[in-house]
C-alpha cells in the first residue's frame, strides 16, 4: 500500500477550492461532506464533488478521498448516492465507534462498485477515531475490513465527550492549549475529570475502571504504544 503522507482538508462546496486541491503536490486530499459544510450546503457539496471526482487525473496528483457524514445518519446514504462513482479512491469515515459500522459501508460499496463499472474493493476507508469507546475499540475497527488504510485521532471531539480536559499551559509568555500529544493525566485525575465531565451534562461512555484503560484515555497519545495494560 502506498504510503500517504500528506493530507488537506478541502470544502466540498466551495468550488474554487476544489480546483486548486486537485493539482496540489499532497498525497491526498478529503473532499468534506461532514463537518467543514452547513447542513443547508451539503446538497451543493455532493453535486460539486461529484462532478470533481468525474475529472481526469493528472499523474502525481492527490489521492481523492471523501469525507461523508456519519456512519447511520440519513445523510450518509446521500453521500454514498452522490459520490461512490469512478474517480473516488476512498472514504473518510467519521466519528466510528465500532467495527460493524465500517462493515457496514463496505458492504455498501461491495454492492454499488461493480455497478458504477469500478473495481472491486477499490474504494479505501481512512477511519477517524473520536471518542472513548471508538479509541477502545481500535483493533477491531483496524482489523475489520482490508478496505481500512489508516486511523486519524479526532483530538477535538474526543475532548469534548470527556467535558474537554485540556487546560492552558503558559508558555512563550501567553497562554496556549495543551495538545492531545502533551496531556498527561494520571488515573485518579482521569476519574476525577470523568466525574466533572458528568456533572456538567456532557456524555462520557462507561469505560473499564482499570488503571490502565484510563491512562489509554488520558495518557500521552502519540508518543508511546497504546496497550490496556499499567505502564
Amino acid at each position: 500500500m502506498e504510503l500517504k503522507r500528506s493530507w488537506m482538508f478541502v470544502p466540498g462546496h466551495r468550488q474554487k477550492m476544489i480546483d486548486k486541491a486537485l493539482g496540489l503536490n499532497a498525497d491526498a486530499i478529503m473532499l468534506d461532506i461532514e463537518d467543514g459544510v452547513a447542513p443547508n450546503e451539503k446538497d451543493n457539496a455532493r453535486q460539486l464533488i461529484g462532478e470533481a471526482l468525474g475529472h481526469e487525473k493528472a499523474p502525481h496528483s492527490p489521492a481523492r478521498f471523501v469525507r461523508i457524514n456519519a456512519i447511520g445518519h440519513a445523510r450518509m446514504d446521500a453521500d454514498l448516492e452522490a459520490v461512490v462513482r469512478p474517480g473516488l479512491e476512498g472514504l473518510v469515515c467519521p466519528k466510528v465507534e465500532a467495527a460493524d459500522e465500517v462493515r457496514k459501508v463496505d458492504a455498501i460499496l461491495t454492492d454499488r462498485e461493480p455497478k458504477q463499472k469500478m473495481a472491486r474493493g477499490g474504494v479505501k476507508l481512512l477511519i477517524a477515531i473520536e471518542s472513548p469507546r471508538g479509541l477502545l475499540n481500535a483493533p477491531a475497527i483496524a482489523a475489520c475490513s482490508p478496505r481500512v488504510c489508516g486511523l486519524m485521532f479526532g483530538a477535538e471531539d474526543f475532548g469534548r465527550e470527556l467535558g474537554d480536559v485540556r487546560k492552558p499551559v503558559q508558555r512563550r509568555g501567553a497562554l496556549e492549549p495543551v495538545g492531545d500529544d502533551e496531556q498527561v493525566v494520571d488515573a485518579a485525575g482521569s476519574r476525577e475529570r470523568r466525574r466533572r465531565a458528568l456533572e456538567r451534562g456532557h456524555r462520557v461512555p462507561r469505560l473499564h475502571q482499570e488503571d490502565g484503560a484510563e491512562e489509554l484515555l488520558f495518557g500521552r497519545l502519540g508518543h508511546r504504544p497504546l496497550s490496556s495494560s499499567p505502564a
